[in-house]
C-alpha cells in the first residue's frame, strides 16, 4: 500500500491516484516565513512506508527546496522507500548548452532529484534530444503515455477530429494519438526566434475543412504556438478549433488569449490544476507507482 504525500493544490489527484489500491493520501503542510524560508512538516506515522510524494513542477524554483525537505523528512522518520509523483517535470528543455556558459539544466536538475528520492514518476516530460528518462536519470524513472487518453477524449468529445501538430517535433505522438483516434493528421513547421515570438507554417489538409481541428500540443507557455496556429486555421476558413495541452503552464493571460484567437474549446489533462482540466492522469500515474513500488525499489 503506498502512501501519497501531496502538496499544496494536488490532494484531490492524490486521492484519485491512491484509490484504485486502497493507499492513503494526505496533504503536506508548508509554512513560508516573511524572509522566504520554508517550513515543511509532514503527516505522522511515516516509519515503514512506501512513501510517494505528489509535486507538479510547473513553478519549479519556489518548490524545489521544499521538495527535497519533504523527501529527507520522510526518510529521516523511517519511510522505506520514497518516489516522486512529477505529473509535470521541469527543466527539461535545456538538455545541451546553446551558447557558451549556459547551464546544462536537464541533468543537473536530475542529479538534484536523484540525492532524495528512490524513483520517479511522469507525464510526457518535454524530452527533445533525450532519448528517454533512463539516459538521464540513475534511478528508476517511468514515463507514462498520455496518447491513448487524448485519443480516448477526441474519440468521445470530436467524432469528426483532425488532428494538427503544432511542429515537426510532435510527429511521432500527434500520428500516434491520431492512429489510436482513427483520424487523419497534419504536422505543420514552427521556427521560435525567441520565448513568445513564434512562426508557425500554413496548414494545407483539405481534410481540416471538413472536420474539426484539433491542435495538439504537449506544454502550452506563453500559447504563442496555439495561437499561431489558431491564425492559420481562421485564415484557411476551417472551423474553430479544439486546442488539446498535455500540461496547461499557461502563463499569465495565456488562456484567455488562445480563447481570443478562436479557439472554441481550450482541454487539458490534470498534470497541472488548472480550470481547464478534463482528462485525468490519476489512473496511469496510479498503476505507475504500484509498479515502481512492487518492483522493490528499496534504498
Amino acid at each position: 500500500m503506498i502512501r501519497i504525500l501531496a502538496f499544496p493544490e494536488l490532494l484531490p489527484l492524490a486521492e484519485r491516484i491512491a484509490a484504485p489500491s486502497g493507499g492513503r493520501a494526505q496533504p503536506i503542510d508548508i509554512h513560508r516565513f516573511p524572509d522566504g524560508e520554508s517550513l515543511v512538516t509532514l503527516p505522522d506515522g511515516m516509519a515503514g512506508q512506501d512513501v510517494a510524494i505528489l509535486a507538479t513542477l510547473n513553478n519549479p524554483d519556489p518548490l524545489a527546496l521544499p521538495l527535497r525537505f519533504a523527501a529527507e523528512t520522510a526518510k529521516e522518520l523511517g519511510a522505506r522507500s520514497v518516489g516522486l509523483i512529477a505529473p509535470y517535470l521541469a527543466y527539461m528543455r535545456q538538455d545541451r548548452r546553446f551558447s557558451p556558459g549556459q547551464a546544462v539544466s536537464a541533468p543537473l536538475f536530475a542529479r538534484f532529484l536523484e540525492e532524495s528520492f528512490d524513483w520517479l514518476v511522469t507525464a510526457d516530460p518535454h524530452l527533445h534530444r533525450i532519448h528517454s528518462l533512463s539516459d538521464l536519470f540513475r534511478i528508476p524513472a517511468h514515463r507514462i503515455e498520455t496518447a491513448p487518453l487524448l485519443a480516448e477524449w477526441i474519440a468521445a468529445n470530436v467524432p469528426d477530429a483532425v488532428l494538427l501538430g503544432p511542429d515537426s517535433e510532435s510527429r511521432q505522438w500527434v500520428a500516434q494519438v491520431a492512429r489510436l483516434a482513427d483520424r487523419p493528421f497534419e504536422v505543420l513547421e514552427k521556427r521560435r526566434s525567441g520565448d513568445r515570438n513564434v512562426e508557425v507554417s500554413v496548414p494545407h489538409s483539405k481534410a481540416l475543412l471538413a472536420g474539426t481541428p484539433v491542435i495538439l500540443d504537449d506544454i502550452a507557455s506563453s500559447g504563442r504556438t496555439l495561437i499561431q496556429t489558431i491564425e492559420r486555421l481562421r485564415a484557411a476558413k476551417s472551423r474553430p478549433p479544439v486546442c488539446l495541452v498535455i500540461h496547461a503552464v499557461f502563463a499569465g493571460n495565456a488562456l484567455a488569449d488562445i480563447l481570443a484567437a478562436g479557439a472554441a474549446r481550450v482541454v487539458t489533462t490534470d498534470s497541472i490544476p488548472h480550470v481547464t482540466n478534463a482528462i485525468s492522469l490519476a489512473g496511469a500515474l496510479s498503476a505507475a507507482c504500484r509498479e515502481m513500488v512492487n518492483s522493490e525499489v528499496k534504498p
